[in-house]
């Protein structure tokens, strides 16, 4: 594919979510308590899809939890201890994000949400 040709299945129609990216940190209160604190990582448009049973065996065995499929721009440094924030809500990255097709475009960040 030509580098400036356009692809109806990466235009930016399709990110239409705002997500944001949360590290957990360690830091001191005013006491000097150690405490974990959300720090921003990254704002980011994504897709958001559910997923099948048969697309992950273990949201088909245990049908409390609700599996869902971010799909975002590429970007490094996100790492499975990291949480997603959507809409009031929090999702755990349940799996390492993965490089689409190793092309640098997309990653794709399976979470659950809290419940």
């Amino acid at each position: 594919m030509k580098q400036n040709k356009y692809n109806p299945n990466f235009h930016t129609g399709l990110f239409s979510n705002r997500i944001s990216i949360v590290e957990m940190v360690d830091a001191e209160d005013e006491l000097g308590n150690q405490i974990e604190e959300e720090k921003e990582f990254i704002k980011a448009w994504a897709m958001i899809k559910t997923l099948k049973g048969s697309e992950y065996l273990k949201a088909a065995a245990v049908r409390a939890e609700k599996i869902y499929r971010f799909i975002i721009h590429y970007t490094p440094g996100i790492t499975n201890k990291m949480i997603v924030k959507y809409d009031n809500r929090t999702f755990d990255i349940i799996e390492p994000p993965t490089n689409d097709d190793e092309m640098d475009r997309t990653l794709t960040i399976i979470a659950k949400e809290r419940l």
